[in-house]
């Protein structure tokens, strides 16, 4: 395969940006751990405080 001389301008600005892939993130990089809270689950489900949160119509007219 032979290579091609840049002439123009605006295809030398092209192959500056374009022209090679842009480097790899390593996966460790990606990826953040946090510490998990003192206590366990503070935000587990409670059944006993869980009907306050949700609106039933039958509940409503006593059905």
């Amino acid at each position: 395969m032979e290579s091609k001389s840049i002439t123009d301008g605006a295809a030398a600005a092209r192959h500056a940006r374009f022209g090679a892939l842009p480097e790899r993130i390593r996966f460790e990089e990606m990826v953040e751990e946090k510490p998990a809270r003192p206590g366990g689950a503070g935000d587990a489900y409670d059944p006993e405080g869980a009907w306050s949160h949700y609106n039933c119509l039958a509940l409503d007219l006593g059905l």
